[in-house]
């Protein structure tokens, strides 16, 4: 347990909701059981306290254009009134716009630590609907704002290992996002042979994550193979459902929407892979998704992009098959494959499960995130 006038934290967010797997369910929930005060400041209906965390409401942006400029010229600035009320021991920024915000809360005289999710700058880099020169100096721009507020801050936490070299050695530590154990394990796990022929598709639902040939796959499947795949998430942006209705393979997919954490965790039970294959540009060559890990936790091989970090995450722990994401050919094969080898397939699940048990999972990153916070703090 912490106790005194250094106990009370907040977290940070005006893009996140508040019921964000990162945010509220590990890192706040995480610090909440050891004792600290805490508290998140972000998007949501109203003030709550849930799983031992006190929630503060803070007036979502509407949809539409517009949404950015609303948060950067009135929902950062409603935060910052939020966040100086409660007056806290230290500040945890979620976002990179907050960076003004937090700049502001270190002249008042606050401990303010960065989390870094994504590589932003490359993310920019990444814009194909922005001219290149543009996404050039807006990326440069970015990076140098990140690397402007690492010196004022009191710590920063990043997200992957490959995003923490952008950062200085000194005061930054790696925090991985790696699932909860046990959160997406069902223990009433159908065999694979006898489980309907579905692949899982779980996260963000976007053309450079790979979603078109994913579908263009589906079509290339043998007629007589009744595969589905089943497709969980929100697209980006709203009108590529419109594109890809009109590919071939759409006629085999299964839109469910965004899916609760318990959907999720029957989907997975049911289905014979899960597949994850994002373009081999800047931001995703080293980049960790959840849903990779996610899959492996629950017992399912993944289908997988063919990038160096990742071969040597399921290679290395013989839990899924890595493909070319530009072709679908390639993405066809591993799911047909996938779908008549199910005893090898079920072998690599129970491999990619053991791997999160022994590695990637949460329980052991938490005690980084603990550490980190006894050293700020102290």
């Amino acid at each position: 347990m912490v106790s005194g006038k250094m106990s009370k934290i907040a977290h940070l967010t005006s893009v996140h909701r508040s019921d964000d797997m990162r945010i509220w369910r590990k890192e706040c929930q995480t610090l909440a059981a050891a004792g600290y005060e805490t508290l998140l400041i972000a998007p949501a209906a109203q003030d709550e306290m849930a799983g031992g965390v006190q929630i503060r409401a803070l007036p979502s942006a509407n949809g539409g254009a517009d949404r950015m400029r609303h948060r950067l010229t009135k929902t950062n600035w409603q935060l910052l009134r939020l966040a100086r009320k409660e007056r806290c021991a230290l500040y945890h920024l979620h976002d990179p716009e907050l960076i003004p915000i937090g700049l502001l809360l270190k002249l008042s005289g606050y401990r303010v630590v960065y989390d870094v999710h994504e590589d932003y700058p490359k993310q920019i880099h990444d814009l194909k609907q922005l001219p290149l020169w543009i996404r050039e100096v807006m990326s440069r721009l970015a990076r140098a704002i990140e690397r402007w507020g690492a010196r004022c801050f009191d710590g920063i936490i990043t997200a992957t290992p490959a995003i923490a070299r952008n950062f200085p050695l000194g005061k930054t530590t790696v925090v991985q996002n790696f699932p909860l154990l046990h959160e997406l394990q069902s223990p009433s796990s159908i065999p694979f042979e006898q489980r309907p022929p579905w692949i899982a598709y779980v996260g963000g639902i976007s053309k450079i994550r790979g979603i078109e040939q994913v579908v263009q796959a589906m079509g290339r499947l043998k007629a007589n193979l009744d595969t589905r795949l089943k497709l969980a998430g929100e697209y980006s942006p709203p009108h590529l459902r419109d594109t890809l209705q009109t590919l071939p393979g759409w006629h085999r997919i299964d839109v469910l929407g965004w899916q609760s954490r318990e959907e999720v965790k029957s989907l997975f039970s049911h289905s014979r892979a899960g597949i994850v294959t994002f373009h081999p540009e800047q931001n995703h060559l080293e980049a960790q998704p959840n849903k990779l890990f996610e899959y492996m936790s629950a017992g399912i091989p993944v289908i997988a992009s063919d990038f160096p970090l990742w071969r040597e995450i399921v290679d290395g722990n013989q839990c899924g098959l890595l493909v070319d994401p530009l072709n679908p050919e390639t993405v066809a094969d591993a799911i047909d494959w996938v779908m008549n080898h199910p005893s090898e397939a079920q072998h690599m699940g129970e491999n990619g499960r053991k791997a999160v048990q022994e590695r990637y999972n949460w329980e052991r990153e938490s005690a980084q995130l603990l550490e980190f916070y006894r050293s700020i703090l102290k």
